[in-house]
Formats: C-alpha cells, sequence, structure tokens
C-alpha cells in the first residue's frame, strides 16, 4: 500500500533532481550580459531597461517598476550619475567613483553575477551594468505597496500594545527593535525555497539564547526541500519535533512585544517576508494559556485568568465525550431528577447519543468556517443566524435533544477561550465523543492517558514540550505557571529556556 501511494505522488508531482547551476559571472560586454538577463526575466512588462552611456561608456539601469519608488529611483540614482561634471572616462574608475561620490543612499553594494543582480531587481533594487566592468552596483529604492501597522486580530490584549506585525519583515523588525535598543538583538537573513527565494530572518538575543539552538534553526531553515514559500506555516513542519502530536511544538504570534519577551527568555523568532506571523522555537504547551496580559495585570488575576483558561481548555475537549460517555454507559453518576429530563430529551430524538453529538458538532464546524470565510459584512450575519435558526429548530422538530445543544454552546464557547489551539482541540472533540461512545469513562481516561504520554514525548529544540511539570521544575513552577510573582522578583531574575530541557 505504501509503495503503490508512493507511486501516485510521484505520478502527479514532479521533483527538480538537477544540481544547481553555478552562477553566471558579470561579463565586461554589457550586450552579453543584457542578453543573459532578458532570457532569464522573459518577457515581463514590469521589468524597466534604460540603456544609456555614461561618459563614452554604455551602460544600462535595470529596475522592476511595481517594486521601485520612482522618485527615489529618479532623484537619487538616474540624476545623480547621468548630471555629473567630474566623472572619469575609464569604466572601472566610473562604477567607483559612482559608489565612493554620486550615490546619495546608504543602501547600495556591488555585485558580481547576474544571478545575483536578477534577484536585487525583483526585490525592488536598481542595478547598474557599465560596459567593460565585470561588477554591478546595487541602489536600494524599494517602494512595493504594502499594508501599515494595524491593531491585532488574533492576540487581543485589554493592556496591551495595539501593534501587530505586517507582511513586511522589515517593518516587524523595526516594531521589535523600537523595543529592545540593545546590540544583543541580533536580526540575521537568509533565503528559502528555490524558486520565490523568501527572505526569512531569524531573531535572537546574542547573550541568552543557545548557540546551538541558534544554528540548528539556521540549517533546518536552509536544508528545507521546498520550491516556493508563502507563509510561515510552509517552514513550521522542519521546525517540529519529529514525534507525531496532535500540538505543534512550534509557537506563533502576531505582536512583536510577544515576540521579544520570548527572545528575552533564550528563545529564537522565525519572520517570514510576507507574513504577518512569528514563529517561535523552542515552545512550551504551557505557553498556550499565557498572554501578555498576565504580566500587565496583579499576580492574583493573572492565576485566576491561567486557570479559567485551562478549565476551558478541558472543557471543550471531554464535555461532549464525558456526555455521550453518561448517556450510554454510565447514567447512574446522574443525580435521579437531572437523569429523568435527560432521559426523556434523549427518548424523542431519532440518533443514537454518539451519532447525534457527531452530526452537530459537525454542522457547528461548518456554521464556524462559513464565517470564517465569507465576507465580513456577512460573515457574523452567517454565525449568528445560522447558529440560531438551526439549533432552535433542530429542538424543535426533535432531531436534537436540548442538553446535548447546551453541551455544544458550552464546548464552542470554552474552545476560543483558547484560540491558540482550536485546531487541534476540534479535533481531538470527536475523537473522545467516538471513544466516549464505544468504550465510556475507561476509553476515555486511557485515551488521555494516551494523550499525556504523546505531549511528554515531545521535544522543541532539546526542550521538553511539556516542562515545567513534566519533568517536574519547581523552581519554574513557582516563578511563573499558575500563580505568577510580582515583578518586584521577575524583574531582575531571567528565565533561559535552556534551563528546562533536563
Amino acid at each position: 500500500m505504501q509503495n503503490w501511494l508512493n507511486r501516485e505522488i510521484a505520478r502527479v508531482t514532479v521533483r527538480e533532481t538537477n544540481p544547481p547551476t553555478p552562477p553566471a559571472p558579470i561579463e565586461a560586454t554589457l550586450e552579453k550580459n543584457i542578453i543573459y538577463m532578458k532570457e532569464k526575466l522573459g518577457a515581463s512588462f514590469d521589468i524597466l531597461y534604460k540603456q544609456t552611456s555614461i561618459g563614452k561608456n554604455k551602460a544600462i539601469f535595470i529596475m522592476d517598476d511595481g517594486m521601485c519608488d520612482n522618485l527615489l529611483v529618479t532623484q537619487q540614482v538616474v540624476n545623480p550619475i547621468m548630471t555629473a561634471e567630474d566623472m572619469p572616462q575609464d569604466a572601472s574608475a566610473q562604477i567607483a567613483y559612482i559608489r565612493d561620490q554620486i550615490s546619495s543612499g546608504i543602501d547600495q553594494k556591488e555585485i558580481y553575477n547576474l544571478d545575483d543582480a536578477i534577484t536585487e531587481v525583483l526585490s525592488g533594487v536598481v542595478v547598474l551594468l557599465i560596459d567593460g566592468v565585470t561588477v554591478g552596483e546595487a541602489f536600494g529604492v524599494q517602494g512595493f505597496p504594502k499594508r501599515s501597522v494595524e491593531d491585532a486580530q488574533t492576540e487581543v490584549q485589554e493592556r496591551g500594545a495595539r501593534e501587530a506585525f505586517v507582511e513586511s519583515f522589515k517593518d516587524n523588525v523595526a516594531l521589535m527593535r523600537r523595543r529592545v535598543r540593545s546590540p544583543v538583538a541580533r536580526f540575521e537573513v537568509q533565503e528559502v525555497g528555490v524558486t520565490s527565494k523568501t527572505r526569512v530572518c531569524v531573531c535572537y538575543f546574542a547573550d541568552r539564547a543557545d548557540k546551538n539552538t541558534v544554528h540548528e534553526v539556521k540549517d533546518r531553515l536552509q536544508k528545507a526541500e521546498l520550491d516556493v514559500v508563502l507563509g510561515a506555516g510552509y517552514l513550521r513542519p522542519f521546525l517540529e519535533s519529529d514525534v507525531t502530536s496532535m500540538f505543534s511544538s512550534v509557537g506563533s504570534t502576531e505582536r512583536p512585544d510577544v515576540a521579544c519577551a520570548e527572545m528575552a527568555e533564550g528563545r529564537v523568532v522565525i519572520l517570514v517576508d510576507g507574513t504577518p506571523f512569528a514563529l517561535v522555537v523552542p515552545y512550551l504547551f504551557l505557553e498556550n494559556f499565557q498572554s501578555l496580559d498576565d504580566y500587565n495585570h496583579r499576580p492574583y488575576y493573572s492565576g485566576f485568568i491561567r486557570l479559567l483558561k485551562f478549565l476551558a481548555f478541558v472543557v471543550s475537549i471531554f464535555l461532549p465525550g464525558l456526555y455521550v460517555a453518561v448517556c450510554t454507559f454510565h447514567q447512574e453518576i446522574l443525580p435521579t431528577a437531572l437523569l429523568y429530563d435527560t432521559a426523556i430529551q434523549e427518548s424523542i430524538t431519532p440518533f443514537p447519543v454518539m451519532l447525534e453529538a457527531i452530526l452537530i458538532h459537525f454542522i457547528y464546524e461548518i456554521v464556524r468556517e462559513a464565517g470564517l470565510r465569507m465576507p465580513k459584512s456577512v460573515g457574523h450575519a452567517v454565525s449568528i443566524v445560522g447558529a440560531l435558526v438551526i439549533g432552535d429548530a433542530a429542538v424543535s422538530a426533535g432531531l436534537i435533544a436540548a442538553p446535548m445543544l447546551i453541551v455544544v454552546a458550552m464546548t464552542a464557547i470554552s474552545s476560543f477561550v483558547v484560540s491558540k489551539i482550536y485546531y487541534p482541540v476540534s479535533i481531538l472533540r470527536f475523537a473522545f465523543m467516538v471513544i466516549g461512545g464505544v468504550t465510556g469513562y475507561y476509553g476515555i481516561v486511557l485515551g488521555f492517558g494516551v494523550l499525556l504520554a504523546n505531549m511528554c514525548a515531545v521535544k522543541s529544540f532539546g526542550t521538553p514540550f511539556t516542562a515545567p511539570i513534566a519533568p517536574l521544575h519547581l523552581g519554574a513552577v513557582i516563578r511563573d505557571f499558575w500563580v505568577r510573582l510580582s515583578w518586584k522578583k521577575l524583574g531582575n531574575r531571567e528565565l533561559k529556556i535552556q534551563n528546562l530541557e533536563k
């Protein structure tokens, strides 16, 4: 079966096996360079070629019209070069004079091969090539359209900052630099994706992040066999643990303040150009129940909110399964009055309890997905109308019992309390409904044990996913688990994620 699946996958996919060709150097003959670049770039209308003469030498400016700021191109590159009075006549002297005396921009560099020149052009850089010189000059005048910084959408905070990451990773780095103005904050860029050549920024604090972790992150990203990278989710599988689990060992955040807080604990943050979310490694399971507001409120209230989130997580996973198990196998644990009412309600429905629970939760997921994917102007209306009309009509028609509808509502509300792990929770909810309907409480307890064992086996870059509970680190638990310490004690005591590895 596995061989058949591999053959079917290979039949519809193409794997590039040709070895990478060495980059083409810049030739001394300008015409050869122009022919090579036009052959590689094709007949794209947005690539502009401006052929001119600098002194007695032929030259060409190459740029991507949609990626550059035309005003900057004119003011900082073309006009200063073309109107220079003391321009040397020798081509090599010209490129050196332009580099050192003419250009007023800071973002410029020399390039030595045509493949790098193509990459720079497609990144919003103007490339200048002069006949008779085997080096080109690149001027950074980017001006591509981008979204301005807006409020966070998925990690809403009551007292935290309102700023969220945007699609431009340079703007994201600036948002983090503004919060941590220290030389220990390092932001290193590398390219991922054979075709897309997506820029990825690895961010960390040099005095706190483990050097082996930083090196391993860079190595995994460099070895990622990807043709196109269009989002941070493309890289997540290459950073996760080798142990298969429902919960991801790679965190994500859309907030620059949260990213800086993660880096302060020795973690590595990965920014992907074109994605308003950052990846965080190593990542702990308990961080799903924490938020930045926990550190802006008083410690006792933060502890209460974290306990509330954990209880909501347990309810969202186990409540439907427990209800199915009680109605199917363990009716004796209910009080007499409640047992009588539940039995009456379930007796008028045509479906078994397990099938009824799966059906109504499946309908809820359909309504939720429809409200999420629909345009915002009608999305909320679809969710509200769908829930009210379908729920009320189903109960009135006797298709669904009223207690089941209450269970679904409680589960749905609880699942959004810990929104970071909604997707694995929604799958586990269905799994425990089936287990509860087939094996009762005993199966649910056994399934919970298997889930815990699986989570304990996961490690994120050497750090146990379930730390500081398993293995137990009492100091970390007392410091910042259910109840965190006051900032008078937290402020001058650093927590390094590497200390939780054993």
